[in-house]
């Protein structure tokens, strides 16, 4: 296959041009003729409509899955000194907002299976300081969470999901977000519910919570320009939520589509490559479809020779990251390091194709 039939890791346009422009210039033209720009009913309307969807009594949209899982740190109540438990395999968004809130984020190697948080080795990181688990649904796969939220429960610590690439995803039939005191998702363009810009939203069924959240997003304010507390300026505009409400409607389809897609790489790839994990009770809705290999750039490389785009998500874990020297603990986490070092993520997303995908497949069994 050539480089001129490239098949891209991702982009947009083939859907915007071919399904849905027409929907997103009406959504434009009622969102601008409204006279409403800012925290209007388009938002009211998305943030309730998926809070039903996950599962939960309330949403509250704000401006990236960051700011929402800050915002969720904030609201409990934690700062200096008190310590998260998140894990080592992450991007740095999730360790940024944990320092953004004042705290300590405390690493921990992940699962050797599903490389993600493992319950296992929770305990053996709690201290007296330890107020919040983050676990993180990574690539759309569901971290095992009875077992997390029972360590959580009988130890008085607050659990807030990091859902920034699950949307939708389904753990013994509950959606993620919707398990712990607060859910943070992200509508960045890429995600499987994604936006034409920046977007997050937090979801709870604690209306206290939820009712914090909505001052803390608007300078501490309720209903005037009086703060009743310290606040942040993160909101979801409009014409974001108009957006996604749409394809909120679509959601179900898009999973699908991903997952018969994720079907043919696991039927098919050849034992050389290390798959995700497939576990009967959860349904994964592969945001991102990872193998990992020794040879890890080499692959990449046969690749882009062939035409097909990749990315590595990610070079680089946090604890390894110039910016978080002296700030984060660069102890050893063996299984995370690994994974750092081997994950190559294919193409899987609305504008795949099977053909496409059989075509990665091909090019890949030839490495």
């Amino acid at each position: 296959m050539s480089t001129h039939n490239r098949i891209p890791n991702w982009q947009y346009l083939k859907d915007y041009e071919q399904q849905e422009r027409q929907d997103i210039l009406g959504i434009v033209e009622r969102v601008f003729s409204s006279g409403r720009l800012i925290l209007g009913p388009e938002v009211e309307l998305f943030e309730a409509n998926f809070a039903a969807f996950c599962g939960a009594a309330h949403g509250v949209g704000v401006n990236s899955c960051t700011d929402a899982l800050f915002l969720a740190l904030k609201c409990l109540g934690l700062g200096d000194g008190d310590e998260v438990l998140t894990v080592a395999n992450t991007a740095v968004p999730t360790v940024a907002a944990i320092r953004a809130a004042g705290c300590r984020p405390v690493f921990l190697d992940v699962d050797a299976d599903t490389f993600l948080m493992d319950p296992a080795k929770i305990e053996e990181q709690i201290t007296p300081s330890t107020r919040c688990l983050v676990p993180v649904h990574l690539c759309g796969h569901p971290v095992d969470m009875a077992p997390l939220l029972k360590i959580a429960a009988d130890r008085a610590i607050s659990v807030v999901e990091d859902c920034a690439q699950a949307a939708g995803a389904l753990y013994h039939g509950q959606r993620v977000g919707a398990m712990g005191v607060m859910g943070a998702f992200s509508f960045y363009p890429t995600k499987i519910l994604g936006g034409f810009g920046d977007g997050g939203m937090l979801i709870t069924s604690d209306d206290a919570c939820a009712a914090r959240l909505r001052r803390l997003r608007f300078y501490g304010m309720q209903d005037s320009y009086c703060a009743e507390e310290e606040g942040y300026n993160s909101r979801l505009d409009e014409l974001q939520a108009a957006f996604l409400e749409v394809k909120l409607q679509h959601l179900h389809e898009i999973t699908a589509h991903k997952r018969s897609l994720a079907e043919l790489y696991l039927r098919n790839l050849k034992s050389d490559f290390r798959l995700p994990a497939v576990h009967k009770d959860y349904v994964d809705v592969y945001h991102i479809f990872n193998v990992r290999h020794p040879r890890r750039d080499a692959l990449r490389d046969h690749l882009t020779r062939g035409g097909i785009g990749t990315e590595i998500h990610y070079p680089v874990p946090p604890h390894r990251q110039t910016a978080m020297k002296g700030i984060c603990d660069q102890g050893s986490y063996p299984i995370s390091d690994d994974i750092h070092s081997t994950t190559l993520s294919l193409p899987i997303s609305l504008c795949h194709t099977p053909d496409d995908v059989l075509k990665v497949i091909e090019r890949m069994n030839a490495f």
